[in-house]
């Protein structure tokens, strides 16, 4: 039987949760940063309950996530080895690399905030967020088109889509100003 399309599947699988969990944890941390604005005993109910929540999302789901999508992915290298001769595949790598990178910082974010150590404000909270939508978009299009030489097209669409994003995160801070209820 052949095993690769189940391995693939299961590579996928992770990366997908592994993502859901680098999408919503720093939202969590907005939140949380937020809640220290709340007069008790609101700021402490929150505050508990938005730890519990962050802790159950990066111990369960983040972590284990990580760490299976990479199991899986080093066995499609084992059953490809030709991939590790591409460009794209090297620049891929390079954006696993950052990837991880982005783990770790997240994981520092995560231990500061369960100590109530709070050295970040909730609009950078924000923008930090779309780091991660950054490394899906470069990882995601590397893997489809296959393509590590037409750098210049992919330096502009990545820079586009963050100026976008930054736009959005405007956007939507305007409307909370306006309406704190949004």
């Amino acid at each position: 039987m052949e095993l690769y399309p189940y391995i693939k599947a299961l590579h996928l699988i992770f990366v997908v949760t592994w993502f859901a969990g680098l999408f919503y944890m720093p939202r969590l941390f907005v939140y949380y940063i937020e809640a220290q604005d709340e007069e008790e005993p609101a700021r402490a109910i929150l505050s508990k309950q938005l730890k519990l929540m962050s802790k159950r999302l990066w111990f369960i789901i983040t972590w284990p996530s990580a760490i299976l999508c990479t199991f899986f992915a080093v066995w499609l290298l084992i059953q490809m080895p030709g991939w590790l001769a591409q460009p794209w595949m090297h620049v891929k790598l390079l954006f696993v690399l950052l990837l991880f990178m982005y783990h770790g910082y997240t994981h520092l974010i995560y231990k500061q905030l369960q100590r109530d150590e709070v050295r970040y404000t909730a609009r950078f909270m924000r923008i930090y967020n779309e780091g991660s939508t950054l490394i899906l978009f470069s990882v995601v299009f590397l893997v489809i088109v296959k393509s590590a030489l037409n750098w210049i097209f992919g330096v502009v669409a990545l820079f586009l889509l963050a100026v976008l994003l930054m736009l959005g995160i405007r956007l939507y801070k305007r409307i909370r100003d306006k309406n704190p209820e949004a």
